[in-house]
């Protein structure tokens, strides 16, 4: 109407759809250059390693693509990796699936991607199967998911060293869909994060008492290696959540129906700039450590000021003082009170120890945690493939064949942006003033003028 032309809400749709099939390309056309693609990443990026999975008919399954500059920069990251996918909502729909683990800063660090059909046992098995190419299979190695059953089952089949933990915050919000139970979070996150088994006892034993069916849950269907951070058989470190897989399908969102060639390059895109931009940060760093982890550490140099520390042997001291002592080894980099055993990053008593021993403290940080190793993971580059005009592509490539994967058509309407959730997520609930009608917060509450004759109980809105 600005412009001074009235169309229907149909020829508006399809005038849209085809403006972004300009920029984009059409769908169907990202099945036909997707290998030419995946050549052209592999010839700029030295070491990527790209596979796509074609059935009897030339049709679309799957496709993998790990970044070489990511697969060299794991070896300077902690073997804590999170996985996950997110459902596309393009024509042929399918599943994004990631793979991620932390840098030394507490940042994302993408390892690989894939798209599958759908997050069945056989696509999460063909999915790990190519991660473990890249990444190994070491007892170091912890994998981190929800407790989906495809995913488990998956990574029993695929992964033999490998430890499987359990989302913590998955966990959480299943217990409070089962259970109703939102009261002892604060007792489960304790325990969640507890470093001593004697105290992780302690706070079982809050939710033994007031809710004995969530503590069964807890010890029995999900299991207390699976969740909590003092009885995890392997190194899991600080990491007790999927949180930096969440936040790549967040920063996805906005993309998740596009064309596949057109999401792999939003994709190349992001991790392009992330690598330019953390480059940047970590050669200007003056500290031994990265910045996140300087300023958690800094504060235990206070802390440690006071303790007695007497010297059992040559490694080995009795520091005294707080609430709780400690004895630390600095030789194996261990300590009773087990922050320096898990975290890796030396506790108030390591510190002490260490300067009784006129050791550098910094000598005992995990080299993960330094500036050394936060440079040399982002210091190569991520290189885009260009324009398709200016690709060079083999024969035997470019005429390889691949079809678009077969889906059922679509009901009519405007399609559904919010999802089921699963079974270990609990629905997001608001509560609806009976005064004015709005969401989030009583009637007692209210500071509207207005009334309004609707009840006040809580409903479900989309997730």
């Amino acid at each position: 109407m600005k412009l001074g032309a009235q169309i229907s809400y149909y020829k508006a749709w399809r005038g849209r759809k085809h403006a972004h099939t300009l920029i984009r390309g059409s769908p169907e056309q990202s099945f036909h250059i997707l290998p030419s693609y995946f050549h052209m990443l592999e010839k700029l990026n030295p070491g990527t390693v790209t596979r796509i999975e074609v059935d009897g008919e030339s049709r679309f399954k799957y496709l993998f693509l790990a970044f070489g500059v990511a697969i060299r920069g794991f070896r300077y990251m902690r073997k804590v990796v999170g996985i996950d996918g997110t459902f596309l909502k393009g024509q042929y729909r399918g599943v994004l699936l990631v793979a991620t683990a932390q840098d030394g800063n507490g940042q994302c660090y993408p390892l690989a991607w894939g798209i599958v059909d759908s997050k069945n046992e056989d696509a999460w098995t063909w999915f790990l199967t190519q991660l473990k190419e890249v990444i190994g299979d070491t007892d170091e190695l912890a994998l981190i998911s929800d407790r989906a059953l495809s995913i488990k089952k998956a990574i029993s089949i695929v992964f033999e060293k490998a430890h499987h933990g359990a989302c913590a915050w998955h966990v959480a919000q299943n217990i409070k869909n089962k259970f109703k139970c939102a009261d002892i979070m604060g007792s489960y996150w304790s325990a969640v994060n507890a470093y001593r088994c004697e105290d992780f006892a302690g706070y079982m034993t809050e939710i033994s008492h007031r809710y004995p069916r969530v503590a069964e849950y807890l010890e029995n269907k999900v299991g207390f290696e699976k969740w909590s951070r003092c009885h995890y058989p392997g190194l899991r470190y600080n990491i007790t959540t999927t949180n930096m897989v969440e936040s790549l399908n967040s920063m996805l969102v906005n993309a998740r129906d596009f064309p596949y060639v057109a999401l792999l390059d939003v994709i190349q895109e992001k991790m392009s700039k992330w690598w330019n931009d953390r480059r940047i940060v970590a050669m200007a760093i003056t500290a031994p450590l990265t910045p996140s982890r300087e300023s958690e550490f800094r504060p235990r140099f206070a802390q440690s000021n006071g303790r007695h520390t007497l010297q059992l042997n040559p490694v080995t001291y009795h520091v005294k003082g707080g609430e709780l002592e400690g004895v630390v080894d600095i030789f194996n980099k261990t300590c009773t009170c087990k922050e320096f055993d898990i975290d890796k990053l030396p506790c108030v008593h390591a510190i002490a120890a260490a300067h009784h021993a006129q050791v550098s403290v910094y000598s005992l940080v995990s080299p993960y945690y330094t500036k050394e190793y936060y440079v040399l993971a982002y210091g190569e580059t991520i290189y885009p493939v260009g324009s398709q005009s200016q690709w060079d592509v083999p024969n035997e490539v470019a005429t390889r064949v691949v079809l678009p994967r077969e889906v059922k058509e679509r009901k009519r309407g405007r399609p559904k942006t919010s999802r089921f959730p699963l079974v270990d997520e609990f629905r997001k609930r608001k509560n609806r003033c009976g005064k004015c009608g709005a969401y989030g917060h009583y009637t007692k509450k209210c500071n509207s003028q207005t009334g309004s004759t609707e009840g006040n109980q809580p409903i479900d809105v989309p997730v």
